[in-house]
């Protein structure tokens, strides 16, 4: 019941680039009270006339059917025939604007206009100090809204403002009257850009999703006709890879369309974007599964994993069920503001069961090399360490990108740089391709599988393992060594033979 209502919360909150508000609180900020309705990267408008709004090629925030709320007692203090009684402003400001809001160009901390500044015709008291722009460029757009009379609400008029320079811009609804306190907002606001309703950050991943989405075509078509041309060579560990080229494509092919479903309609296919983030857990799932078994020597050196069947099994559903908490939240919560403490909160164990994999992968590489070294296998050999070196350096870069990821965090708290944020997250799916491509090539189906498969023939097994008297001497399962050792057999067996028939006669 609990993930239950989880899930329902994410479903109620990622209303793609729609943001809701129900009874959200203004905060007080000096002399001040906002609320934060919400930011997003936005392309400039290629149409300067908005006369149709929802056309190709219109960028803009539209304000729809947003309510303002005030308290009876707030309402009572004015007269019924009274006009304007009350004052909410909502501000649209691109990050780069943001120094035009409040009175710091005139010396001040205050961000509402007082009496002071008033009386030297500043600005208009009750209202929020906007610095006039010098050059009549496009600076922070105001929207005012009045209560009139006694009335408890105000309604903002139905309008959509156009964008005309690509920027992260924010909105903010505020008023200056301490009378105002505890009033409340409601509505929602719609934002879109030029060709979609995607945020800025998010629309190059449709076109990213959709050349992965091809790769795991391409990938997927390699592997197929290999397995086809060698199918009576196959070994269990191909089936395994081909699980996760599949899982992949229809990861990429959901996350395209739901994509594209998005950008289209300005809301979240709950469906399909389910059924993407859950594709994308298993994927990731069964990809560090297939990773630790191929290093511990799973139908290489090894035909079965043994004991550990059952921890290995348990790993990957608990790194399952926190990889599919931490996708829905990411995904389905990430436009209206999702708390981050619950992210943080999520992403810590994902981290952990990670960390555990690599640490796991490495010892039984380790083990897999040594004992693969003591019979002088040079195939499987070479084998493993072209993997070990294409997992180190695959580790490493996550390393460093894990760094570059908190560096650019750090360096851009406001979102400046959206128009870059979709790198950081295409990253990890090239990386993962990448990584698959190797394992493919390295065991790819061939005629000849069994020099990399297990075989008791060549001693694969680790209880008959014995250690090298030096380097002259050959190894166990050397071929050589089975022919001398099957010609002393027929000669010892020959010797008997004479041995008996001498005694015979002698009888």
């Amino acid at each position: 019941m609990l993930l239950l209502g989880f899930l329902l919360l994410l479903l109620r909150l990622g209303e793609a680039s729609i943001h809701e508000y129900s009874n959200g609180v203004f905060a007080p900020r000096s002399n001040s009270f906002f609320f934060h309705g919400g930011s997003e990267g936005l392309y400039a408008s290629s149409e300067v006339n908005i006369t149709a709004p929802a056309s190709d090629g219109n960028s803009f925030v539209q304000f729809d059917l947003v309510i303002f709320k005030r308290t009876k007692e707030s309402a009572s203090k004015h007269g019924d025939m009274q006009q304007k009684t009350g004052l909410i402003e909502a501000i649209l400001v691109e990050i780069q604007d943001r120094d035009k809001i409040g009175g710091r160009f005139l010396d001040t901390d205050d961000i509402c206009c007082t009496r002071e500044l008033h009386d030297q015709n500043l600005c208009k008291v009750g209202e929020v100090i906007i610095r006039p722009s010098q050059d009549n460029s496009d600076g922070p757009v105001r929207v005012q809204t009045f209560f009139d009379g006694n009335g408890e609400e105000a309604t903002m008029n139905a309008q959509a403002i156009p964008i005309n320079k690509t920027g992260m811009y924010y909105l903010y609804f505020m008023f200056c009257d301490p009378q105002l306190v505890g009033t409340v907002i409601k509505g929602r606001t719609v934002w879109r850009n030029p060709h979609g309703y995607l945020p800025g950050k998010m629309a190059p991943l449709m076109t990213f999703y959709g050349f992965m989405s091809l790769a795991y075509l391409l990938l997927g078509l390699f592997w197929f006709l290999q397995f086809v041309r060698h199918w009576k060579h196959t070994l269990h560990l191909h089936y395994h890879i081909t699980a996760v080229i599949a899982l992949g494509m229809c990861e990429m092919s959901f996350w395209y369309f739901e994509y594209g479903n998005f950008n289209s309609t300005g809301t979240r296919p709950m469906g399909i974007t389910i059924w993407a983030v859950t594709f994308t857990a298993i994927k990731k799932t069964v990809s560090r599964l297939l990773l630790l078994v191929v290093s511990m020597g799973y139908g290489v050196v090894r035909p079965t994993l043994g004991g550990i069947t059952t921890t290995v099994a348990l790993l990957g559903v608990v790194y399952f069920i926190a990889s599919e908490a931490l996708e829905l939240v990411e995904h389905l919560g990430n436009i209206n503001d999702f708390a981050g403490k619950a992210r943080l909160f999520l992403v810590l164990p994902v981290a952990l069961l990670d960390a555990t994999f690599i640490v796991w992968m490495f010892s039984s590489l380790s083990k897999t090399l040594e004992k693969l070294q003591v019979r002088r296998n040079t195939a499987k050999l070479e084998l493993y360490r072209k993997f070990t070196n294409t997992l180190a350096v695959s580790v490493l870069l996550s390393i460093v990108w894990i760094g570059y990821e908190l560096y650019f965090n750090a360096i851009d708290p406001l979102s400046e740089l959206w128009q870059r944020a979709w790198i950081v997250s295409a990253f990890w799916s090239v990386l993962s391709f990448v990584l698959l491509g190797v394992i493919c090539i390295l065991w790819a189906p061939s005629q000849n599988p069994t020099r990399y498969a297990y075989s008791e023939d060549t001693n694969d097994d680790f209880d008959d393992e014995g250690p090298l008297t030096g380097s002259g001497a050959r190894g166990i399962g050397d071929p050589l060594s089975k022919l001398e050792r099957k010609e002393r057999k027929n000669i010892d067996h020959a010797f008997v033979s004479a041995g008996d028939h001498e005694e015979d006669k002698r009888e």
